[in-house]
């Protein structure tokens, strides 16, 4: 089965079968937490005033919670796949799963991809957003197994119709502003506590730690980079996903 087989049926079924749009849930939208109220951190660049959500190009959601495969016996053994994910903020539009599967696969693993539209610019720090997916799969298909990836995790189910989990990452980092930064392998700072401090080893993500000595060779956007900024003593002063 080739990708486009895959796209051309996942708006039509998506819609008729489930009664839901195929691009699924956007992400659901809450004000900025205490503390963090007005518009992104000082020194990054906004998206233009009034930009939708998504406005971004495509990007891989930060990770994925869960894979389930739904067996639809009135369309004679259509598959439908709902993965479920966060994203960084509200800021995400259009959750989809992308096949990059061509033709049969050796393992019998369907590979997916799950992305969104990303912001059109930096965004502030604020707690995750959760964000699901549908792509029905015609009856027939060939696959015995599911492996879906976001940009920082893979959730694998190894059996037709079935469900497979991982637990949500436990640091979202929405209340990092002015505690301090622990490295991996680093003596925390005097006067750090576990209340006033983020460590390292408990963000998995892709970090750019910016020090009040270091220069930015680059300022590419990367939607899933969490965007550390340092003072003197080593408290976290401004951050983004950027």
């Amino acid at each position: 089965m080739t990708r486009s087989k895959f796209l051309s049926v996942a708006s039509l079924l998506a819609a008729t079968l489930l009664g839901v749009p195929a691009s699924s849930q956007q992400p659901q939208q809450s004000g900025p937490p205490p503390g963090q109220q007005g518009g992104p951190p000082l020194g990054y660049a906004s998206p233009p005033s009034g930009a939708p959500p998504g406005s971004g190009p495509s990007a891989p959601v930060i990770v994925v919670t869960s894979v389930e495969v739904l067996r639809s016996d009135r369309a004679g053994g259509l598959d439908i796949i709902r993965a479920r994910g966060l994203v960084t903020s509200g800021g995400w539009g259009q959750p989809h799963l992308l096949p990059i599967t061509q033709g049969q696969p050796l393992d019998g693993v369907l590979d997916l991809v799950f992305q969104a539209s990303a912001p059109g610019g930096a965004a502030p720090l604020g707690p995750f957003m959760p964000v699901e997916a549908l792509l029905p799969v015609e009856a027939g298909h060939p696959y015995k197994g599911v492996r879906v990836r976001a940009g920082n995790n893979v959730v694998a189910l190894k059996t037709l119709p079935g469900y497979a989990e991982t637990p949500a990452p436990k640091e979202d980092c929405a209340k990092c502003k002015g505690k301090y930064f622990i490295a991996k392998g680093a003596n925390p700072p005097a006067g750090a506590t576990a209340d006033n401090s983020v460590r390292e080893a408990d963000l998995p993500y892709t970090l750019r730690i910016i020090k009040p000595t270091d220069g930015i060779a680059s300022y590419v956007l990367d939607p899933n980079r969490l965007t550390l900024v340092l003072s003197e003593d080593g408290r976290i002063i401004d951050a983004a996903w950027d």
